[in-house]
């Protein structure tokens, strides 16, 4: 199915997620992006707002029609801030379209969960039950010809690509999890906010939505999945004064015999054969988002303390590639039946 060459339409392109996917999908293979969309925006030209776009983007900002975009597109990208997606992709769906949702208004397979952790009403659960959730690394089998796929949040990846096969084996308590993240100012978008001005975030790092943040859910979900049964968490997001990344530091209690840095780096490696977007570190070594900025790799590393009887897990990635668009292409190429690194074929920017 390599030589199928289709078209993409991107609804928020003026985010920094759907101006991510532009500039990926720029090298892509067998995608043309054939409409750029805003609903803000319509009529403007992309370069205006994104002058790095100069002469390599031409368009003019498309408004949200979907027999028109249907008439351009293949596949559309929802990067849509939530509660947006939800009304526009049953519309998509019925145009014709592949639908891959960039927003949490899918994510949540508990439609009542999704209001109490995003305190906005939830999509109809048929619609919700339609889309897969796009972990590529664990649900790529599920992606596989699928027309719907709800892709995962940057916190939420990080943090479940970095715990997954420890609690699938059984070799930490799930109930042990405590996951102290941190991320780049770009997560938080282009939008105007007093708490993500140069000054509040300058020589400052800080906690925010303690107990609260709406990928918490997420998280346990997938880990519920690999545990067999439900798992709570303790999650805490910090914003850190750098442009991108993520970085997950979890902790958990060992269960067993297993519980050197060889035995998880064995376990993790084993798990993620074959899929050259998760990359573990070497006994002794950690991870730092540096080196992974600009690149959809998600690198793992571990440090088992038999003092404690605990293991840390340190994650990266960049939030706009892994955490965001670079997934969402990963997921078109796996339900496309492409080479999944199609597009993504880069190395990390450095330093």
């Amino acid at each position: 199915m390599n030589d199928i060459h289709i078209r993409a339409a991107i609804v928020g392109s003026t985010g920094y997620g759907g101006v991510e996917l532009i500039r990926l999908l720029q090298s892509h293979p067998n995608v043309t992006v054939t409409s750029v969309i805003s609903s803000s925006s319509a009529g403007a030209p992309i370069a205006e707002g994104y002058p790095h776009l100069t002469e390599i983007r031409t368009d003019l900002l498309d408004g949200i029609d979907a027999e028109s975009i249907r008439s351009k597109a293949d596949v559309v990208f929802l990067a849509t801030p939530h509660g947006v997606s939800m009304k526009l992709a049953p519309e998509f769906l019925a145009a014709g379209l592949k639908v891959i949702d960039l927003s949490g208004d899918f994510r949540l397979k508990n439609v009542e969960s999704y209001r109490t952790w995003y305190k906005h009403e939830p999509a109809p659960q048929t619609d919700v039950d339609r889309a897969v959730y796009g972990l590529c690394e664990v649900f790529g089998a599920e992606v596989a010809d699928h027309p719907f796929i709800s892709n995962p949040g940057c916190y939420a990846t990080t943090a479940s690509l970095a715990l997954y096969p420890a609690v699938q084996a059984g070799w930490i308590d799930p109930d042990s999890i405590i996951i102290d993240a941190k991320s780049g100012v770009s997560g938080a978008g282009r939008g105007l906010s007093l708490g993500n001005h140069f000054s509040e975030i300058n020589e400052n790092f800080k906690a925010y939505k303690v107990n609260s943040h709406q990928h918490t859910p997420e998280i346990e979900q997938t880990l519920s999945r690999a545990a067999g049964r439900p798992v709570t968490l303790t999650f805490t997001p910090h914003l850190v004064p750098m442009t991108r990344g993520i970085m997950c530091t979890s902790y958990a209690a060992l269960t067993g015999s297993f519980s050197s840095n060889a035995d998880f780096v064995k376990l993790y490696r084993e798990f993620y054969e074959g899929r050259p977007f998760v990359r573990i570190r070497p006994e002794g070594q950690l991870p730092a988002t540096k080196e992974v900025w600009g690149s959809n790799y998600c690198d793992i590393g571990f440090s088992a303390d038999p003092r404690t009887k605990r293991i840390t897990i340190v994650s990266v990635t960049d939030n706009l590639v892994k955490g965001a668009a670079g997934q969402a292409i990963q997921n078109l190429n796996l339900s496309m039946g492409w080479d999944e690194t199609l597009g993504l074929r880069f190395t990390p920017a450095y330093p």
